[in-house]
């Protein structure tokens, strides 16, 4: 969270990482399993996590600008972690410890590459709500 607070005041930020998008075919973020991880996260206690990141019924267009930064702000931060335990685990894997890594990554794609992935999906939905209030 930090080094995304240092981050989001730069342009590279500006410029490039809101805008990120890994996957952009719905139907492969279907057959990987990110709408799986949305219905969990929409279903159980993992919606608590972040209520900022709720969307109303009824929006205004500021409303959804200020949704999307949201998520872009904890897309970035999903990525970063992941980034971050990824050389933690790969340390791990030099240390000889691989089935604690392999355990690492599985828990670290759960946790933080999916979400990412869920946040740039909802990021494409709010652009088709904005190009709507827009036209």
């Amino acid at each position: 969270m930090i080094i995304n607070a240092f981050l989001n005041k730069t342009t590279f930020y500006n410029k490039h990482l809101i805008n990120l998008n890994f996957i952009k075919s719905t139907r492969l973020n279907k057959l990987i399993g990110v709408y799986l991880i949305k219905w969990i996260v929409k279903n159980t206690f993992f919606k608590f996590f972040n209520p900022n990141l709720k969307m109303k019924r009824k929006m205004e267009l500021n409303e959804l600008e200020n949704l999307r930064k949201e998520m872009t702000f904890a897309e970035i931060n999903h990525l970063i972690a992941f980034i971050c335990l990824t050389i933690f685990a790969i340390f791990k894997v030099l240390h000889g410890y691989f089935l604690l890594a392999l355990l690492l990554m599985f828990v670290n794609t759960l946790m933080n590459l999916y979400p990412s992935l869920l946040q740039q999906e909802n990021k494409r939905r709010i652009d088709k709500l904005k190009k709507l209030f827009i036209s």
